[in-house]
């Protein structure tokens, strides 16, 4: 069976913080771990619905404190990027057989692991996304909620890691969310046009981008469902 590596995130960039902020890599460092790709689905776990009044503090945290203010939403439970729940579309994509086979990486994927029966499954890795260099190529990468934390002038080195680390025919599945007018961040606005702005220089395009009709209430309308396909066959480990 093949593994699958989920990215996961950490509140500090020099420490090890195995489960904590789904925006770990935006100060570029995060554990990483391995499972079977068949556990993907169910491995993307969160713990609350979307708050204004959680992400206006929480963006007053990682505003004030650069360095631990991530860590500190954690410890204040301001984390109103988590669902609760796996990744509704992430499930259904799973169980219809819709999911590549083989490896797959979670740039800051959720948390909740440490206490799962699921934990025997993955093996941990703290690393820096933007300068890891893993001895393989991956064979999916999922990004929900990453995109959208990193500071947008960050997108374009993003879009760099991501054609490094996808095999020649592998794909990137991205929710792009959150689709708005709003200022400031995290999580910044983002459109298509955001996506397509980075990849299509790097051979990386859409073969289908759609409403997600799996979101969850909050998220409705503003929230698609992306597959990107590389044309370019050229990586680098």
């Amino acid at each position: 069976m093949g593994t699958t590596t989920l990215t996961f995130p950490t509140g500090q960039p020099m420490r090890t913080h195995l489960c904590s902020s789904s925006y770990a890599l935006l100060f570029n460092t995060a554990p990483l771990l391995t499972a079977p790709l068949s556990r993907l689905a169910m491995a993307r776990s969160h713990s609350s619905k979307d708050s204004q009044p959680k992400v206006d503090k929480m963006q007053q945290l990682v505003h004030s404190d650069p360095s631990g203010g991530w860590e500190k939403c954690w410890e204040k439970g301001l984390t109103p990027w988590d669902l609760g729940q796996p990744t509704p579309i992430l499930v259904d994509l799973h169980q219809r057989g819709a999911l590549p086979k083989g490896r797959a990486l979670v740039p800051g994927c959720g948390s909740l692991f440490s206490s799962s029966k699921r934990a025997e499954y993955f093996a941990f890795l703290e690393a820096d996304f933007f300068t890891w260099r893993p001895t393989h190529l991956f064979d999916l990468i999922f990004d929900y909620t990453f995109f959208c934390a990193i500071e947008p002038e960050m997108r374009a080195q993003w879009a760099s890691r991501i054609r490094d680390l996808l095999k020649p025919d592998g794909e990137l599945i991205t929710l792009i969310f959150p689709i708005s007018d709003h200022e400031g961040g995290p999580p910044y606005k983002v459109s298509v046009s955001d996506y397509e702005e980075v990849l299509h220089p790097l051979g990386i395009r859409a073969e289908s981008i759609v409403e997600n009709n799996l979101a969850i209430p909050p998220r409705r309308g503003r929230e698609k469902l992306g597959r990107w396909k590389r044309s370019i066959c050229k990586s680098f480990l």
